[in-house]
């Protein structure tokens, strides 16, 4: 007791003491700690984790469906789209007015280090104009081109789209491809001209651009500056006129579409939905036409870009909701929601993304396998265009064989895993899917297909199988000034790419359009484009079916043992350069060791090139041993008459690179009969 009381006395002289000094510096002082009446009196604290808890629910019965707008910013890279965003959130009262309002819709880790949209946000805004208070669902997508399944993803649950456009840099290749996205899909674009602030700047001819590309008026255009928060409020106007109000009825059975979801491991999956019919409110019991499974509804809501819980969430209006959906796979991004034993026809949901490249996944330590493979599902929860096939590898062990949109994509599908769930992968070296049309019916009757699709090059099959091969291709369109014109025809020649249109968007700028094999591009292409042009050309492709090439498998051979995690497949004319160029990295890459290693690219039996990895040569001499790497001048009459042969202490296989001293002892065999003994002792890198 004496030593509690002293503990206690000494706390509260060490705070007095530190209340006295925090006021001399200006700073507030400490709450004292309640006496044990007024603990009983006051009242705990909130200790709750819920969001419904924390915030006041909002009655969305006041947004009547023809005071809503639901609305999503498309353009190109780095055109402001995330910056337009942010100026809409504080015009509206959403956030505060503040100068670390930047990206604010872009939440993930990599958004904030790469500087780019990755994945599409939503965030409802509140607005008066003219005396109604209207509900303006906004979301903001993606640019880059690996994630155009996003943005199509969300323009289903809009009726508008805002078309930004750099006034400088005037339409790029993606504005082209959004713009005709939204086009498709019927909706009403209102074209935004941003960065009018720049030095460089130039309205007037992207208008012109604008009218001849796309065939919108010039004076339909906004000009703005999102930065400086420029003309921005006519932007909210100009969706609120232009725009129409979504075509639901509050009366009919309800129908909502999952358009994307998350998972918390606390709430189970987080469902993004959009009502195209009725009413959903917390307690009522859906059903999922995926699953067919029955869920209870926990916490309806809208986002305001964070969580703000409502009573209801009526047709016409987008938000999120929770059932306790505790497995990842109950989440079918485009899955239907209906109330229970009120069956409804399922709404037409999403066409499924098509991957244009593969590589393979595997767990660095196989002891991890459980934990990437739970990662890897609850990230695809996340991202749906990733498809994901079991893999194994004799190097590499068990693993999976993804799917992807574009390397972009790729890498930032990595770095998530990495960020969000301290996941440490080996990613094989990324492929197309090929066709191959079989030759005999009793190949057929084996794969149950006559035309069969290769995702993994190690099991390309041998030409005595197949009648043709078959490649992926794209429509690519590049927008660039003409003076870079000649350069890039060449560069595309050099892909094997056919032109197909040459337009000239305004009297410097030109639209290429050329048929690509989708392997010629997926790799460098983009940065090669971008070294020709200074910068200054911008791609985009899209899907354009398969053609007939002569393609050949290319085994990687290591001592003369196939490694099938590098066997590749590459057009029979471009064969040699590639196999010269692998072999060439293989001998850069691989650590010497104490025999030489044979690197070689084949063709079935055939070795088209060749490397050899030179060896750590150790050799006694009349002033003692000596150690050197390769052989060199000195060498040459010992290497043609002897084979020399060197058995260490296992210590050199074990360690893969030391730096320390190591004494290592062994024996030379000079092949004729001679056996000489060596110790070495120094620092050494192994």
């Amino acid at each position: 007791m004496w030593t509690l009381a002293g503990q206690g006395c000494w706390r509260r002289c060490a705070l007095a003491a530190w209340a006295t000094r925090a006021v001399r510096r200006g700073l507030p002082a400490p709450r004292p700690a309640p006496t044990r009446g007024a603990a009983a009196e006051s009242k705990p604290p909130d200790r709750s984790y819920s969001s419904a808890d924390r915030k006041e629910k909002i009655d969305m019965s006041r947004f009547p469906v023809e005071n809503t707008r639901n609305f999503s910013i498309i353009a190109h890279v780095d055109h402001g789209k995330s910056t337009l965003a942010d100026r809409l959130l504080e015009l509206t009262g959403a956030i505060d007015k503040t100068k670390n309002n930047k990206q604010v819709l872009d939440k993930l880790q990599v958004e904030r280090e790469r500087g780019i949209t990755v994945k599409a946000q939503t965030a409802s805004l509140f607005y008066d104009y003219e005396g109604k208070q209207y509900l303006l669902n906004l979301i903001d997508t993606p640019g880059h081109v690996d994630f155009s399944y996003e943005v199509s993803r969300s323009l289903s649950a809009c009726q508008g789209v805002l078309l930004v456009v750099d006034a400088n840099e005037g339409i790029q290749a993606q504005t082209v491809a959004n713009f005709f996205l939204a086009f498709e899909a019927q909706l009403s674009v209102i074209p935004v001209i941003n960065k009018i602030d720049l030095k460089n700047a130039d309205p007037e001819r992207v208008e012109k651009q604008i009218e001849k590309v796309f065939d919108i008026p010039s004076d339909e255009c906004i000009k703005i500056s999102a930065k400086l928060g420029t003309n921005v409020e006519s932007v909210l106007q100009a969706v609120i006129k232009r725009i129409p109000p979504p075509k639901v009825h509050r009366k009919n059975p309800l129908r909502a579409l999952v358009f994307d979801s998350t998972f918390d491991q606390y709430r189970g999956v987080i469902a993004n939905v959009a009502l195209f019919d009725g009413v959903v409110s917390k307690g009522d019991k859906i059903v999922s036409v995926h699953t067919q499974k029955t869920y209870e509804v926990n916490e309806v809501g809208v986002l305001n870009p964070n969580e703000q819980p409502t009573h209801k969430l009526y047709a016409g209006q987008v938000g999120y909701l929770i059932a306790g959906m505790k497995d990842v796979t109950e989440a079918q991004i485009g899955d239907t929601l209906y109330l229970h034993k009120q069956p409804v026809e399922p709404l037409p949901g999403f066409k499924s993304a098509k991957p244009m490249v593969f590589a393979g996944m595997y767990p660095i330590d196989q002891s991890e396998y459980n934990n990437l493979k739970s990662a890897i599902e609850k990230l695809t929860l996340n991202d749906s265009s990733v498809t994901v096939h079991r893999d194994s590898s004799l190097a590499l062990g068990a693993g999976w064989r993804l799917g992807f949109l574009g390397l972009l994509h790729m890498e930032v599908f990595n770095q998530r895993l990495e960020q969000e769930y301290n996941a440490s992968v080996t990613l094989t070296t990324p492929t197309v899917p090929y066709k191959a049309v079989l030759s005999s019916a009793k190949l057929i009757k084996e794969y149950r297909e006559k035309e069969i699709t290769i995702i993994n090059p190690a099991q390309f099959p041998d030409k005595s199988k197949v009648t043709e091969y078959l490649e992926p291709i794209v429509l690519g369109t590049i927008i660039t000034p003409d003076e870079y014109t000649g350069k890039i025809m060449m560069l595309c020649q050099a892909r094997r790419a056919v032109q197909k249109n040459m337009m000239y968007i305004d009297q410097n700028r030109i639209m290429l359009k050329y048929l690509f094999p989708l392997n010629e591009i997926v790799v460098d292409f983009y940065d090669s484009l971008k070294s020709l042009s200074s910068g200054y050309a911008s791609f985009d492709y899209e899907d354009a079916g398969y053609q007939t090439a002569e393609l050949v498998k290319m085994d990687i051979l290591l001592n003369g043992n196939i490694v099938e995690e590098l066997v590749t497949v590459v057009h029979k004319d471009k064969a040699y350069s590639a196999g010269k160029a692998i072999c060439e990295r293989l001998k850069d890459s691989l650590p010497r060791q104490l025999f030489e290693i044979a690197i070689q690219a084949a063709l079935g039996s055939k070795i088209i090139a060749r490397e050899t990895n030179l060896i750590f040569v150790t050799k006694p001499g009349l002033y003692g041993n000596i150690w050197r790497k390769g052989w060199n001048q000195e060498n040459k009459e010992f290497q043609k008459k002897q084979e020399v042969l060197l058995v260490v202490s296992p210590v050199i296989w074990v360690t893969q690179k030391c730096t320390a001293k190591l004494k290592l002892s062994g024996m030379v065999h000079d092949g004729e009969g001679s056996i000489h003994s060596l110790t070495i002792s120094r620092t050494v890198v192994i």
